[in-house]
């Protein structure tokens, strides 16, 4: 691989594939190598020819991500850090160091205030600003641990759930739920029944989280029936690109539910516009993120989270003509005026990383296998772990065992 000098440097926190991608992006636009900092010698970016990667068990904590990141820039004292984080954990210390003055003055962090952050994605938060905006959401009852009652007493609270079984149940603070695992932890769970709400909320504050979890509507459908969206918005609050993905699939893993599998670019005008009134009245900065469902009910798309950050399939963006490097280090490193008010994405693109296989075997609809089929005949698709040139033995046996362990997940866990 060919690498040019620039006077900026990216710097990434984590391992996965959302750095894979946001490094990849970086790469493709600039020429540039990428350092990572993460927890461990595995996922990826770990061995990836593009990215020097360093692995540290205790990178997310605050002591040690300050130490490293500010030793970093200090180093590279003569260049632009463009420092992101690519988890929501990553995101929150790097703004939170950023509001208190902590950074090194060479460090660029395209965050917006952590409070302005930490309230949007907080899901009741969110859904008030639904409300104000007209952007549905799923019926939701907030519950908090005050509402729990004595173990072997049913929650009575419960009983002003006015949406049928089975429901859908997850933490309204990801950041903290994941801070405290235990051995039934899920991304997100289906209930089934009263008895099963009643458990596993006790079993989710017997772990030590503290803070309110959301009960909400199923939407019925599919995988099929979600969608992607993720926008970008410059350091004035507006918003200036928003491409849409219709995902075709997810995974079914316990822990990983809900994570994008295979996502084709869709185009939906309406949608958009009503998510950048509510971004721009925020006057939000940065990469913003949306779970999004089709509901067949009522005809509209219920959202379902705000994600403060690039979302793990950015790449979809990327793969779609939209590169997020581009967006971050035209306006932080080189001032650049945008050349558009707005880009919306438009052409048809695929993205996935499940083999094709797997696509074809587990979407229903016969129409978007046609679709899938001649987007990859025509060559418009992409998978972001597999890229030209990247190439290390120990990294693509890793990356091709993980890849075909896709048929034996979606055997087990597709429902």
């Amino acid at each position: 691989m060919q690498f040019v000098e620039r006077e900026f440097i990216p710097v990434l926190l984590g391992g996965d594939i959302n750095v894979y991608s946001v490094a990849r992006a970086f790469y493709e636009q600039y020429q540039v190598k990428t350092t990572c900092f993460g927890k461990y010698q595995t996922g990826p970016a770990f061995r990836s020819l593009m990215i020097d990667y360093h692995p540290d068990p205790k990178i997310d904590t605050p002591e040690v991500f300050l130490t490293t990141v500010n030793a970093f820039a200090r180093e590279h004292a003569d260049k632009k850090i463009v420092l992101m984080g690519c988890g929501d954990g990553y995101v929150a210390l790097i703004a939170q160091a950023h509001d208190a003055g902590e950074l090194a003055e060479n460090i660029i962090a395209p965050y917006a205030p952590f409070e302005l952050m930490d309230q949007a994605q907080r899901k009741e938060v969110f859904y008030e600003l639904c409300e104000k905006h007209g952007v549905p959401y799923p019926h939701t009852l907030t519950f908090t641990r005050d509402m729990l009652s004595a173990e072997g007493e049913p929650i009575a609270a419960l009983d002003a759930i006015d949406f049928p079984y089975p429901m859908i149940l997850k933490p309204s603070d990801g950041i903290m739920y994941w801070e405290h695992p235990f051995a039934t932890q899920k991304k997100a769970y289906e209930i089934a029944d009263r008895a099963e709400l009643e458990q596993v909320i006790r079993d989710i504050y017997a772990s030590g989280y503290t803070d309110d979890l959301i009960i909400q509507d199923r939407v019925p459908g599919n995988d099929e029936y979600m969608r992607v969206l993720t926008s970008y918005s410059d350091r004035t609050g507006k918003v200036r690109m928003m491409c849409l993905g219709h995902v075709l699939l997810e995974e079914h893993e316990p822990h990983a539910v809900g994570n994008h599998a295979a996502i084709i670019t869709e185009v939906n005008d309406e949608l958009c516009q009503s998510v950048r009134a509510l971004l721009e009245d925020l006057r939000f900065t940065g990469f913003s993120n949306f779970d999004v469902k089709y509901d067949e009910r009522d005809g509209s798309f219920k959202f379902f989270d705000f994600n403060t950050r690039q979302g793990r399939s950015n790449y979809y963006v990327t793969g779609s003509g939209f590169n997020v490097a581009k967006y971050v280090v035209e306006e932080y490193v080189y001032n650049r005026p945008f050349e558009h008010e707005i880009e919306f994405a438009r052409e048809e693109h695929l993205w996935c990383v499940v083999p094709h296989a797997v696509i074809y075997r587990y979407v229903k609809d016969e129409a978007l296998r046609d679709k899938v089929h001649e987007l990859i005949r025509t060559g418009r698709w992409v998978n972001p772990i597999f890229m030209k040139g990247d190439f290390t033995v120990n990294r693509w046996l890793r990356m091709v065992h993980t890849h075909l362990q896709h048929f034996k997940l979606y055997k087990k866990y597709y429902h």
